[in-house]
């Protein structure tokens, strides 16, 4: 079969459509939690000033939340999260005072 032959066939859509639907979604879904981040604004400290996360998860759980995974961003400790409601939830926090950063 010739190279025209294989795109008149319909080849080049069977094989390769699929791989740019994935890419197009996989680039999406990342500028959309780039913009769901834009908006969070923590105050900036030194790295020494942060209090440990650990200390975070502590206080967390004693408040209700069940935490799954807390991560540092440059500013802001994110929180992955069921709240005290059972609602999952990413959540910011000051790394140094541990309030809630509200987006």
């Amino acid at each position: 079969m010739t190279e025209l032959n294989k795109f008149e066939s319909g080849f080049f859509m069977k094989c390769f459509f699929p791989l740019s639907q994935c890419l197009g979604a996989a680039v999406l879904m990342s500028s959309l939690s780039a913009f769901a981040h834009g908006n969070v604004q923590c105050p900036t400290y030194p790295k020494a000033e942060w209090q440990a996360r650990e200390l975070l998860q502590q206080k967390l759980v004693s408040e209700g939340w069940q935490v799954r995974r807390i991560e540092a961003t440059k500013s802001c400790y994110e929180v992955y999260a069921k709240d005290p409601q059972g609602q999952k939830t990413e959540a910011f926090f000051d790394p140094k005072t541990f309030e809630r950063v509200k987006s």
